[in-house]
Formats: C-alpha cells, structure tokens, sequence
C-alpha cells in the first residue's frame, strides 16, 4: 500500500497503476472523497491524453443563491452550516456545459429535482435500480474505486457508505485486470464496525493527513406543511409493531418518523390526530396491518438509506427489536444533518454496533440467505415517496413523462416487489394529491403516465393527505375508485369520466359522498387543532434553522413561487402598499439586514419580506 498526505501523489500511484484511463467509481453522498476525486478531476482535466470515467450518484452541492433576497438569506446560513466543505470540481463544470472532452460523467440517481435543466447529466444517466449498479459499473469497465473513510487505531471504517463499495471491490478485484482502491481519512466520518470495517490492506493507496479532514455535509431538514403530516400520520398507523420499517426522505418521511414517535410517546396526541382525520373509516384495514398504540415490542429498522429519521425513532425507542445477530437497524449509506452524524458519533462503540452497514444488496433483496432475511424482515413496511400515480396503480417516482430524469430509482423498485414477496409485508407510497408550480396547480393522480417506475401488477398500498387506497388484488375497477377516493375534489369527476369512457368504471359510478370533501380547505379546518396544539411542527425532526429563519422559509418559499406567474406578481403588487412590519416581524427584518433599509431598493425589499411573512404567518 502506497501511504500519502498529498492527493497529487496519491493520482501519480493510481495512474502509474492503470495507465492513461482511469474509470472511476465513487460513493454516492457523503462518501466521496472530494480532495482526492478534484486531484484525479483536475489532472486528467489538464492533460487530453488521460481519460477520466466517473461513477457515481446523488453527487452533493452546496446550496447557492440566486437573486438579492436569496443570497441575504442563504449567505449567513451557508458559510454557518457548510464552511469547510469543499465542492466537486466535475459538478462546476457539469453545470457550466464545460466537461473536458475527455471525462465522462454518468450517474445512476440525482439529487431530486437537482439536474432536470442539466442536458449533459440527463444524457449521461443510467437507469439502473440500485442493486444493480455494481454490477453495471463493472460491465463498464471500472478499474479504481475512490472513497473516504473513517480511521481508529490503524483499523478503518467505509463509515457511510460500504453500499457499493464493498461489492464493486469485490467484483472489480476478481475480474484479474489492474485496479486500485483509494481511501482518503477523515476522522470526522462516524466509525462503524461489522461489515463496513477493514483492514489498511483493504487499500492501495491511502491519503491521510489532518489539513483533508473537512467538514460533513450535512444536509438540512426539509419544512413539513399540513398535507404533509396528514400523510404522515396516515402512514404510522400502517406500521404493526414487532415488525420491519423502510423509510424514504424528504419531508413526508420526516413526517412518518414523527407520528410514529408521537403515536409511541404520547398516545393521547396521536389518538386527537387519528380523530381529526377520521382513521375510523379505515379501521379493518389498520387492525390488520397496523396498529395505533405505542410499540410494545418494538421495529426492526432496515433501509437502504439510514436517515436522521430513522435514528430519531432509534432514540425514542421505537427501532429496538433485534434480529438474528443482535442488529436493530441495517443500512447500506447514510447521510443527513449534522446532529445525526454527531449522534452517532457520540453513542458509545458496544451501542454504535447495534447498526450494520453493510452491501445494498444486502438490504434491498433476501436472496443468498433468505431464511434469516424472511425472519429478520417480518411484518415489513416499505415507505416510500412517488410523483404521480396513475388510475390502475402504476406509479412513477423518479422522472417526468418528456425522460427527463427527477431523481433515480434507487431501491424503490426492489422495496415495491420484495413486499409482495415477504409474508406480512406491504409497500406504501406517499404521495400527494396535487402539484401547484408556477401557479397552476394539477393532480398527481392521473388517468395515464407516459413513464412509471413501479408497474401496475405491483400496485398495494397509496396514501395521499385525504386518505388511504388499498390496490393489492384488486380489480381495475376497485382500483379506480379507490384512487379517486384519495385523489382532490377538483379532479376527481374528470378522472371518473375519462375511465367510464374507456370502460374501466361501470357508467353511472359516483364519486363516493366521504370524499367529496376533499379539498384543501377542508383538510386545514381538520388539522387546525392539531397545529394550536403544536402537534404539525414545520420541521419535524429538528432544524439548523434559527428561529428567525424557520419564519423566513415558508415566507421566502411564498414569494418565491408567487414571482414565477403572472396572477402572483399580481397580487404582490397589490399587497405592498399595505405592507407594514409587525413587532414581531423585526428578528426575520434583522436577519435579512432590512431592519434599517437604506435607499429605495432595500426599501422594497423590506416590504416584500413583510408581505411573505404576513401572508405565511
């Protein structure tokens, strides 16, 4: 093993090693070493002799700004929460259509939302679910695997992210070709132990010096609004206790993480939510595969993302039953806030092991030891979050109808089918009843998709904000209605017509007289005693955000999309003329420097704030 405290040396041993291609893999999220990867980036970037393959996905960015507000607001914030950590030189120049000829790029999952502007990156994406990506990285023809790790007493950790690393080594070494692993330490990286834990001979090259341990990215809490902790609070009564919990991110599964915390800890809250959103209608179905008590015996955490989420309920006691060797959770990565890096950080070492991180084959599938997985899987829950769902059940989670690319799938796919195969297990999809974007608003559910992830034959559990859809084994026609049941009032009689056309609903059906109340109005005078009992917090599981700043986002969010269509520009214009600051407006004023407005502009921009806040008071 060659050992180094610079990158540049350590670039000089991997190309003396494979020659003038190197084609790279690189851990998703948190495990890129990014020093080293700029090093290798930058060196092929400046000689078109090499050539520079990279494999990868969910490929992390500082948050910029864009526009005046956005910079007073994200400025303070960013330099806060991410000082230190350093940037992706290939993501720069991805952005800027400026990729040297010589590199390529491909990932496997994007940042949701991240790339759908970035024609580069959506022509180089592989669709590939996340079980199969080693592999499709070996068919490439990946000969150096780069990763950060976690270092104690000579003895190394994959930390956060063995999900790939382990199988593409693995692969990569018994192919015979020349290859190399690359570590890189950063001590700051959580130790964890079991599969994740190696040797020094694990690497070939090995980068260590203090100046490289950077900060983490840590990456902020997501703001939860009352649609989404109704379906929050739907999913955690799906949950049966002594049984297994997959969890997805984002908000809504922010939101599931916290009524299941609110349904173990305080049953009097969770049973007013219940009550207030009407669960009763719902019952066979929650007493048979759910429960609304707290968890006597406890979950089995297993997800192919280990979320601050699931590490909140952890703590609260909820994940708590053991499997077979003694785990109560097993994960392929994980990333989040810092408190969760921290967390895991401070738990001692016997209790840190009660996690395996370990291969994503592993966790996204049982074969090779299926037995224990059926055992260690029991009454399995599979949480997800999807796009849009389409009348007869299939369902798209990671790309638009035009190809573009949202996200990735990931593990979805492999969740949806192992719940049809694992006894007492279900899959649920998150999804809510309606997208508004540049003021028009549509319905997520739909009649047909041009793109689905998750096909119809698959179809089981949906959950919307005005309720629960169980498709498993049912026809198209229970199908339909169920989905039209959970989807808004708005859309619901169009959605009904256009499948008594095609004859998929008898003619005559009538949307039925619950749902008609589906409307977002009437979902807010439910919730409304939820939120005076403080029961619908805007962030779920914590934040980084001061409390002058969680005023701000919704109120920035607000403006923001009001300014994207004319009918919002409209009604801005007519509401700044009335805009005057209340006393408790000035933190927020403050922390955006509009306490004391000098000259016209920042006046203006004083009262677009005021407005925002009003308007999201």
């Amino acid at each position: 093993m060659i050992r180094t405290g610079e990158p540049d040396e350590a670039v000089d041993a991997l190309l003396a090693r494979l020659g003038k291609h190197v084609a790279c893999a690189t851990p998703l999220g948190l495990g890129k070493p990014a020093p080293l990867l700029n090093a290798l980036y930058a060196r092929a970037a400046g000689d078109a002799r090499l050539r520079l393959s990279i494999f990868t996905a969910l490929s992390l960015e500082v948050p910029h700004a864009e526009g005046d507000l956005e910079r007073r607001f994200l400025g303070p914030f960013a330099k806060r929460m991410f000082d230190g950590v350093p940037s992706l030189d290939y993501l720069r120049d991805l952005r800027a259509g400026a990729l040297p000829a010589n590199i390529e790029l491909n990932e496997f999952y994007f940042r949701p939302g991240a790339m759908l502007g970035v024609p580069a990156a959506q022509q180089s994406y592989i669709s590939s679910n996340y079980t199969h990506a080693a592999r499709d990285m070996l068919a490439r023809g990946v000969n150096a695997v780069l990763v950060m790790v976690a270092e104690r007493g000579g003895r190394y950790s994959l930390s956060s992210n063995p999900d790939l690393t382990l199988d593409v080594v693995a692969g990569m070494r018994a192919g015979g070709a020349a290859c190399a692993v690359a570590g890189m330490v950063n001590r700051k990286l959580p130790f964890m132990a079991g599969d994740a834990e190696v040797g020094a001979d694990y690497f070939d090259v090995l980068v260590d010096a203090p100046r490289l341990e950077h900060r983490l990215f840590g990456v902020p809490n997501p703001l939860a609004d009352p649609a989404d902790h109704a379906i929050g609070l739907y999913a955690a009564a799906l949950v049966k206790d002594g049984g297994t919990l997959q969890l997805g991110i984002g908000s809504l599964g922010d939101s599931v993480a916290h009524w299941l915390r609110v349904r173990h800890a305080q049953p009097a809250a969770f049973a007013a939510g219940t009550a207030a959103l009407a669960l009763d209608r719902h019952r066979a179905l929650i007493e048979r595969e759910g429960g609304l008590g707290p968890f006597a015996e406890g979950l089995f955490g297993s997800s192919e993302m280990f979320t601050w989420g699931l590490m909140s309920l952890y703590l609260a006691g909820v994940i708590r039953r053991r499997d077979d060797q003694g785990h109560v959770l097993q994960a392929a990565f994980f990333l989040g806030p810092e408190a969760f890096y921290q967390a895991l950080r401070d738990l001692p070492e016997d209790e840190r092991r009660l996690f395996r991180m370990t291969s994503v084959a592993r966790i996204n599938d049982f074969f090779g030891e299926e037995a224990a997985a059926r055992r260690r899987l029991r009454d399995a829950r599979f949480i997800n979050i999807c796009l849009k769902a389409t009348l007869f059940g299939a369902v798209a989670s990671d790309g638009l109808e035009d190809g573009r690319v949202v996200s990735g799938v990931g593990g979805q796919y492999n969740f949806v089918a192992m719940a049809h195969e694992l006894a007492g297990a279900r899959s649920i999809l998150l999804l809510r009843a309606v997208r508004e974007a540049g003021g028009e608003v549509e319905s997520n559910i739909v009649f047909s998709y041009g793109h689905a992830t998750i096909p119809r034959h698959l179809r089981d559990i949906v959950v919307t904000e005005y309720g629960i859809a169980d498709l498993r084994g049912r026809t198209d026609a229970e199908v339909a209605g169920a989905l039209i049941g959970i989807a808004d009032r708005r859309y619901q009689a169009p959605l009904a017509a256009r499948a008594i056309a095609a004859g998929k609903l008898p003619r005559g059906w009538r949307v039925p007289a619950a749902a008609l109340g589906n409307t977002p109005q009437a979902l807010a005078d439910r919730l409304a005693p939820l939120g005076r009992q403080g029961l619908l917090p805007a962030f779920p599981l914590g934040t980084d955000f001061d409390a002058g700043e969680q005023r701000l986002v919704p109120a920035l969010r607000w403006l923001k999309e009001s300014a994207s269509h004319w009918r919002g520009r409209a009604a801005i214009a007519a509401g700044l003329a009335g805009a005057s600051a209340a006393p408790g407006d000035a933190p927020a004023l403050a922390r955006m420097g509009l306490d004391a407005p000098r000259g016209l502009r920042e006046r203006l921009l004083r009262r677009l704030v005021v407005l925002s806040l009003q308007r999201t008071a």
